[in-house]
């Protein structure tokens, strides 16, 4: 199909009349599996992401009406959460044959972009977001970082649990090194339990030995492995967590491989906890 003059791929034929009223389309984010698909879209010179479900995106193998739930139950979560490292929500609504969101766009890059840089790509391409993340002085990745804790502070403290955030959820501006989440399109109430088994919703790289495991418990002690696992994968050599492949001083190094403890009875309790212990170990 073609909006815009952009180009994308669905299953099937869909009915995106309802997109002109929000301006006009600059981009697509057609390669989801989660059954979402996405635009870039500027009106009277601003811009906006929009999530849309109700299609049938090429690599998504569920049903439409599925997704549209998903997103549905979404919004409140945004409306909770809304805090300053997190992509703005602007609107929302019914269409004739789905759903969608409207946020703010931000003019970040994803760490994860699978469908430009995937597979090894990812890690070896010299114009992959990863790979020029992981390029930058430590300092700045200590500032996302830092950015990332704050904001899941914060869903803590509004008594959220964080579901499927990986590096995938984070957007970074290397001009303004500026960090923003987005996605946390499954984040829930505390207290949650794995309702899925081993296909719990994230990636294998940030997710903990208990989002494997079929009605165990889902809170706080999880996020602080997920969280990190993110500053290993941000800072170190992602699942190999030896200290020699960490690049940030020894002290942080303990507070990190403390919070990826299989033992989730070895690990901080609290996502503030953990914080706290990550600020108290940065050097002066």
């Amino acid at each position: 199909m073609t909006i815009d003059k952009e180009d994308f791929q669905l299953q099937e034929e869909h009915n995106f009349e309802w997109l002109k009223q929000l301006g006009t389309v600059f981009c697509v984010f057609d390669q989801q599996d989660s059954g979402n698909i996405s635009f870039g879209v500027e009106k009277d010179g601003r811009k906006y992401f929009v999530k849309y479900a109700g299609a049938k995106p090429i690599d998504f193998s569920g049903s439409p009406v599925d997704a549209i739930e998903r997103l549905k139950e979404a919004v409140p979560g945004y409306q909770s959460l809304e805090h300053p490292y997190l992509i703005q929500l602007i609107d929302y609504f019914s269409t004739e044959n789905g759903y969608a969101v409207v946020f703010d766009w931000f003019d970040g890059e994803c760490l994860h972009a699978h469908w430009s840089f995937g597979g090894i790509a990812k890690y070896t391409n010299p114009d992959s977001p990863f790979y020029r993340f992981k390029e930058l002085d430590v300092e700045k990745r200590l500032r996302a970082l830092d950015a990332i804790f704050t904001f899941h502070t914060h869903a803590e403290s509004q008594n959220y649990v964080a579901v499927d955030f990986y590096d995938g959820s984070i957007l970074y501006n290397f001009k303004n090194d500026e960090t923003k989440i987005c996605d946390i399109d499954f984040y829930r109430n505390a207290p949650s339990i794995n309702d899925l088994g081993e296909n719990f919703w994230g990636a294998d790289r940030s997710k903990a030995p208990e989002e494997y495991e079929l009605g165990a418990p889902i809170d706080s002690i999880t996020n602080v492995y997920n969280l990190g696992s993110i500053a290993f994968g941000l800072l170190g050599g992602e699942m190999d967590r030896s200290f020699s492949k960490w690049e940030a001083n020894q002290e942080l190094y303990e507070v990190a491989i403390r919070a990826v403890e299989e033992d989730r009875n070895k690990r901080y309790s609290t996502i503030k906890d953990f914080y706290d212990a990550w600020k108290s170990a940065l050097p002066l």
